[in-house]
Order: C-alpha cells, then sequence, then structure tokens
C-alpha cells in the first residue's frame, strides 16, 4: 500500500522540480527525501525517478502518480476533516425549526436518540410554520428547519437553501366517533360535500389545501372554522361540529374521533429539512442522519 506521507514527498518534488525544493518545503534534510523516494518505489514496483550526478527527474510513471497524488491527499484531508467534525458534534449548539405537528412524534423520535448520543450538543428549538422561519434559514439564525409542502399547495425554497426530502404524508380524513363515513374503507372528499367543515388556512394565501382538493372534486365546503392548530380541529371534530381534512402527522394518538383513508389526487403532504448547504455546523449533519431515520420509521405507521 502506498504511503500518504511519501506521495507528499513526491508530490513536492514534482512542484518544485528537485529534492533540494522539496526538502526546504517539508522541512526534511534532502538524505530523508531521497529516503522516502526510494521507499516509495519500492511500495510501487516501479521506476519514479530517473538520477544522475547532478540531476534527478521523475519519470513518466512518477509524473502520473505525482498528478494523481493530489487526489489520494486530497480524499484523506476530506475523510480526516469529516472525523474531526464528527468530533466535535458532540458539543456546540443546534438551532432548529420545527412546524407545530412535526412536534407531536417526528422531532421528539429523532431528537431523543441524537442527544443520548450528543449529550453536549445544545439545543434551541423554535415553533412555527414552514413559510415564517425559512428567512432564518437565510440569514443563518436556524441550522435546520423541518418543513412540509402540500401537493396542492407548492412552493420553492429561497436561493442558497436546500429541502432534503424525507418522507410524504398522507391526507386522512377525520370524523365524528359514529359518523357514517366511517365505516367505508374509502371515501371522497364529495361524499362528505353537506358536511360541515374545519379547515386550515392557506399557506401564503387564504385557500386552504381542503378547498383546493373539494374544487378537484366539484363542490365548495362550508367552513365552520379556520385552525392550523390540530387539537383545536380535532376537539371540534370530537365534539361533531364539523368533519376535517388532517395530515396524518396531526391525527397521531388522537383519541375520540374516527379517522378515514381519502381518494383522490395530490392528498399528500411532503416533509422535508430545509438547510444551508454551506451551514459548517458538524452537529447538523449528525443530526440530519437521526432525522433521517426517525423519517423512515415514523412514515412506516402514516401509509
Amino acid at each position: 500500500m502506498l504511503s500518504s506521507h511519501r506521495l507528499k514527498v513526491l508530490q513536492e518534488v514534482f512542484r518544485t522540480g528537485s529534492i533540494a525544493g522539496a526538502a526546504r518545503t517539508l522541512r526534511l534534510s534532502p538524505s530523508a527525501v531521497s529516503h522516502q523516494l526510494a521507499r516509495l518505489e519500492e511500495e510501487a514496483g516501479v521506476g519514479l525517478v530517473e538520477r544522475s550526478a547532478h540531476s534527478l527527474q521523475l519519470t513518466a510513471a512518477g509524473r502520473r502518480l505525482a498528478t494523481r497524488a493530489q487526489e489520494v491527499l486530497d480524499l484523506i484531508e476530506s475523510a480526516e476533516k469529516d472525523l474531526f467534525a464528527q468530533a466535535r458534534a458532540d458539543a456546540g449548539q443546534l438551532r432548529i425549526g420545527f412546524f407545530a405537528s412535526a412536534g407531536y412524534r417526528l422531532l421528539p423520535l429523532a431528537l431523543s436518540s441524537f442527544t443520548a448520543r450528543h449529550p453536549g450538543v445544545e439545543l434551541d428549538l423554535v415553533l412555527g410554520q414552514p413559510h415564517e422561519l425559512l428567512p432564518d434559514i437565510e440569514r443563518g439564525a436556524l441550522d435546520v428547519l423541518v418543513v412540509f409542502e402540500h401537493a396542492l399547495d407548492t412552493w420553492r425554497p429561497p436561493k442558497g437553501v436546500e429541502v432534503v426530502h424525507l418522507f410524504d404524508e398522507p391526507h386522512l380524513l377525520v370524523v365524528p366517533l359514529g359518523h357514517p363515513a366511517a365505516r367505508r374503507p374509502r371515501v371522497r372528499l364529495a361524499d362528505l360535500a353537506d358536511d360541515p367543515w374545519i379547515t386550515t388556512f392557506g399557506t401564503e394565501t387564504p385557500v386552504s389545501v381542503l378547498e383546493r382538493a373539494s374544487a378537484l372534486e366539484g363542490f365548495t365546503p362550508a367552513i365552520r372554522c379556520r385552525s392550523d392548530h390540530y387539537e383545536v380541529t380535532l376537539g371540534l371534530v370530537r365534539a361533531g361540529l364539523g368533519v376535517a381534512l388532517v395530515p396524518s402527522l396531526g391525527v397521531q394518538g388522537a383519541t375520540g374521533v374516527q379517522v378515514c383513508h381519502v381518494e383522490g389526487p395530490k392528498l399528500y403532504r411532503r416533509v422535508g429539512a430545509a438547510t444551508r448547504p454551506t451551514n459548517p455546523n458538524p452537529a447538523l449533519r449528525a443530526f440530519l442522519d437521526y432525522l433521517r431515520d426517525a423519517s423512515a420509521r415514523l412514515s412506516v405507521t402514516l401509509r
């Protein structure tokens, strides 16, 4: 196996054009440089230098190896930085933004594993809607933001922000106990066109996902209340005041209501993690690994 240290010696001989030049750069004696070159030739099994009484030149094989040496040394340096970053991930601060229903199970599942492995990392958790918190990602006030995007209400991340997809989360129909729709394995929204509805506000417009989906079904829902808090929505449905279309994360562990699968196009939302690819925080990469793992485990239960 080729020694990375000796590759560095060969690279400097190639760059400076002489053993003396390489020796000055590497702070070695000329004899030490010559010795390292000889050992590298033994390792490579091919001649790398041509020596004469007054000069030294690299062979064709030596020049090719010197050129490739930079690639090898870059890979080694990158690996060393990764290991160093992993070591540093045990300290520092991690600032995480998230939307409310991600805080029911997804984020706690990821953070319980992360904090067990990295107890020294200080966490700063910020609750808010994705479109409200995205500017904090842009200006570096947050390291990562758990976001969603409805298939019927899409948006683009700002320049310099990257969104990594975690999983797709279906919308579910939530009805009071004993509602006729609960007796069917799957229902269409149009089957409940005459029911009062509890719905959300739109992401950046007054039009909610329910209203967009209902328009595709050919009806306009009678909206009794709007709330972006799913605890409120579930409480109103539980009291028999209406029915609701709720993402799966929002109904986890809900009692006193019945949940039905819905037929219809694009009745799901995409959950992802928004970051700045240039963010140097070493704790971020470690957290994203735990977030992906939690997403994979949780998405199985949401189907």
